[in-house]
């Protein structure tokens, strides 16, 4: 029997402003979203986070269009960006997450799997930032799966 609907889960998201220019009704000037910016950034908060408080506190709701320039660009100009990119640190999260499930939960081999997985995810956008720079050359993310199985 078929479905009716095509979309299996709800459709709640968010969305992008339509412009790509600034909004006219944008009160915040490129240098206040540059201190607030590189202030968040040396508390610790990560890129993303960051753009959502921008938005959500300062009411800007793309950096790019005001200051000219995406916030990786600004804070790298500020000496302020995460030593490892954003995305590559989130899987290595996910990984000691999973690999702390595997250590209550021996037996579950599903996760097993799923860890294999993600650190293959890992080791492959590694090489990538280390081609393009981003990370050291001499960067190793070690693994566990071998431990496990």
């Amino acid at each position: 029997m078929a479905r009716i609907h095509s979309h299996r889960h709800g459709k709640s998201h968010q969305t992008r402003p339509t412009s790509k220019s600034t909004p006219s009704w944008v009160a915040t000037t490129p240098e206040e979203v540059r201190t607030v910016a590189l202030k968040l950034a040396k508390d610790g908060v990560s890129p993303s986070r960051i753009g959502q408080t921008l938005r959500d506190d300062y009411g800007v709701p793309l950096v790019r269009p005001l200051m000219g320039k995406s916030l990786g660009r600004v804070l790298s100009e500020g000496k302020a960006s995460p030593k490892v990119p954003q995305d590559l640190q989130d899987l290595i999260d996910r990984a000691q997450r999973v690999q702390k499930h595997l250590q209550n939960h021996k037996s579950d081999k599903k996760n097993v799997h799923s860890l294999e997985l993600v650190e293959a995810k890992i080791y492959r956008l590694s090489k990538y930032y280390k081609e393009k720079g981003v990370l050291p050359s001499d960067f190793k993310y070690t693994a566990v799966v071998a431990q496990l199985a």
